[in-house]
């Protein structure tokens, strides 16, 4: 039977990826080694690290000015890292609050100076992007979560907050086309739409790092990470090889803009049937749902045990909601084929029919 992954993360990958992938830990480039034991040093690695970081400036369409890493420690490392790297000694930066996520970024760039709020929808159960109050004068940047994975929440574009950017982009790096212009910091774990959990990309401008007044700790300083061209300490050689092998997948089947044309099918799918369905209502506002992440819920709870065989008799995993929303999710990531989410909305339309 074949499994439809809506897996939140780690998530689902291209087959051809996982093909290349399993290849090669066990021969690498005809070398008779296994991809994870030979040295990142080697020129068949470094040859992967540079690829990888091209290929991101390519497909996200950065500035020269902006460089590339992929490091370790994920995006609950870049809430710190990309905040002590950009927050001046006594200086201030403003925050918006939309989930689990962004309150961890504001709860870690606390430890380093005067944080301001502008905007939170927790009150709520974090179901809708907040209204924003502009940043304070004087603030060095404006943070945010683009995806908010847990409650199905998107930013439907690029906030205009006339202030520098620093975003976490983890669950929807690679799936729509962005400006980076605006940006000093965009992060993102792997574990979404890139590749296995493992690594982090951090694509940053170069400029204004260095200013802050602050000593930084090494492995805390991008810039020591940059003049290392991203190999200051062993990188995590699997995870940077899988990204190198979904970014070639996601260039040869048109680049991000197909990815978004493809997403937006898929969600306008979904969402149809929930608002349609009245067996199904959704978490999110309307106007701030993700294409990545559908949250939403059965109006009659009685019907759970019903629905949980259908949808796992036709070969569907990882729907089940998180514990902070409860119900369903479904993560319909760049690898996802639209067929899956079809054989989800067979299974809630068969739900309907049985009365």
């Amino acid at each position: 039977m074949k499994i439809h992954n809506f897996s939140a993360g780690p998530c689902i990958l291209p087959p051809s990826v996982l093909e290349e992938a399993a290849a090669a830990v066990n021969d690498f480039n005809g070398l008779g080694l296994s991809l994870i034991e030979i040295s990142h040093r080697s020129k068949d690695f470094v040859a992967v690290m540079e690829e990888a970081r091209a290929l991101t400036k390519e497909l996200l369409n950065l500035p020269e000015r902006f460089d590339v890493l992929f490091l370790q420690g994920g995006a609950s490392l870049g809430f710190y890292t990309s905040a002590i790297n950009l927050l001046p000694d006594g200086g201030q930066a403003a925050y918006v609050d939309s989930g689990t996520w962004s309150a961890k970024a504001i709860k870690e760039a606390k430890l380093l100076g005067d944080i301001h709020v502008v905007g939170s929808s927790k009150d709520s159960n974090y179901d809708r992007i907040p209204a924003c109050d502009a940043p304070p004068a004087g603030s060095s940047f404006l943070h945010y979560t683009s995806n908010n994975t847990i409650f199905g929440t998107q930013f439907s574009g690029t906030p205009e907050a006339g202030v520098p950017l620093v975003a976490d982009m983890s669950s929807d790096i690679f799936s729509r086309t962005f400006d980076a212009n605006p940006y000093h910091i965009i992060y993102a774990g792997a574990q979404k739409n890139m590749g296995p959990a493992g690594t982090v990309m951090y694509a940053f401008d170069r400029e204004p790092l260095g200013k802050t007044g602050r000593t930084l700790p090494s492995y805390l300083d991008l810039s020591v990470h940059a003049s290392k061209d991203s190999m200051f300490n062993t990188p995590p050689v699997f995870p940077v090889y899988v990204t190198l092998l979904t970014l070639r997948w996601i260039k040869a089947n048109g680049g991000v803009a197909a990815m978004q044309q493809r997403n937006e099918a898929k969600a306008q799918l979904i969402y149809s049937e929930i608002d349609r369905n009245p067996l199904f209502e959704g978490h999110a506002h309307v106007n701030s749902r993700s294409n990545m992440n559908a949250t939403f819920r059965l109006t009659d709870d009685s019907k759970a045990e019903r629905f949980d065989a259908l949808w796992n008799s036709a070969g569907i995993s990882g729907l089940k909601g998180h514990r902070s929303v409860g119900g369903y999710r479904a993560s319909m990531y760049n690898a996802l084929p639209i067929e899956s989410v079809e054989t989800l909305v067979e299974t809630m339309r068969a739900l309907e029919q049985e009365g």
